[in-house]
């Protein structure tokens, strides 16, 4: 194994905290990562990792190589496509389910054409992730985030909407204003934060206004809340372009046009204890492009 690659995996080893998750990450056994280790320590005549049967942990001299090596390879990187203007290698993304489904995805030939050398890993969900042990290099996310250590590049804001089935709206009637919600259930769409369902949010101006109503039905996805809104199981808010072929079709009908939620933030969250790789600058930069039809106040390319 040459040494950029050996690099390459001592860094995916202490992000992933295992030698089989690296290794599986990087397409070569569990073997071949541990003698590749072993060769780089003795290389260098010290010890990098400390081993036991569930963790994998680095000692001193191997925090201070990790921070070196993650400098070098990203200046290898930059370098690397200075020359030839190419991207290379495997990043890991992870987008909102629905997002990726009718926005990303169908515009994802066109980015791996202008990168042929690059090979993208999707995956789906709504939770908050820890980036640096999951092997995951960016996420999307729509809402407000957390405090935390991540670099935080914001895409824009979805415009959001609140609706219900006709068959619902048959039974509840349909409210004029927040204020005659009385009487009226809502999908309760419950936070990953807090373990609560969230409140229906309406704006009037300058204010917002926070409404609790009955919820006989609690989910944790997005999906889910928009089935169970088809279902005629309560009002549900969501992007505006989410329920576009629910509205289309009559499934779901828009209510209280007039207050509106408020637009729901899209960010792009990337490690802060590394350099941008290459990589995921070009991913961003795309994403900047392809969701900006689909949101307001998109940011400009960087």
């Amino acid at each position: 194994m040459d040494r950029l690659t050996a690099l390459g995996l001592f860094i995916r080893i202490v992000d992933r905290g295992s030698f089989s998750a690296a290794a599986a990450d990087l397409g070569m056994s569990r073997p071949v990562a541990t003698a590749a280790i072993k060769a780089l320590e003795a290389r260098l005549g010290r010890r990098l990792l400390q081993r036991s049967t569930r963790h994998v942990q680095t000692t001193v001299e191997g925090v201070a190589y990790y921070q070196r090596c993650v400098a070098l390879l990203a200046d290898f990187e930059d370098a690397e496509r200075g020359a030839n203007g190419a991207v290379a290698g495997m990043l890991r993304v992870d987008l909102v389910g629905h997002l990726a489904r009718t926005i990303v995805l169908p515009a994802l030939p066109d980015f791996l054409a202008l990168h042929p050398a690059l090979t993208i890993h999707l995956s789906e969900t709504e939770r908050f992730i820890d980036l640096v042990r999951e092997g995951v290099d960016c996420v999307v996310r729509a809402g407000a985030l957390i405090d935390s250590d991540m670099v935080v590049r914001r895409l824009g804001s979805m415009e959001e909407m609140t609706v219900a089935s006709p068959a619902y709206l048959a039974r509840h009637g349909i409210p004029a204003s927040p204020e005659t919600l009385a009487g009226h259930e809502m999908v309760g769409f419950v936070s990953s934060r807090t373990g609560q369902p969230l409140p229906l949010e309406f704006t009037r101006g300058a204010e917002v206004i926070e409404v609790v109503l009955p919820a006989r039905v609690l989910v944790s996805g997005a999906d889910t809340s928009a089935a169970a809104a088809r279902l005629g199981l309560g009002l549900a808010q969501a992007p505006r372009y989410r329920f576009a072929a629910d509205l289309a079709s009559g499934a779901l009908v828009e209510v209280l046009a007039d207050y509106p939620p408020t637009p729901t933030p899209v960010s792009a969250l990337y490690p802060s204890n590394r350099q941008l790789s290459p990589r995921v600058r070009v991913f961003v930069d795309w994403l900047v492009k392809t969701l900006g039809p689909h949101l307001t106040a998109s940011a400009k390319q960087g």
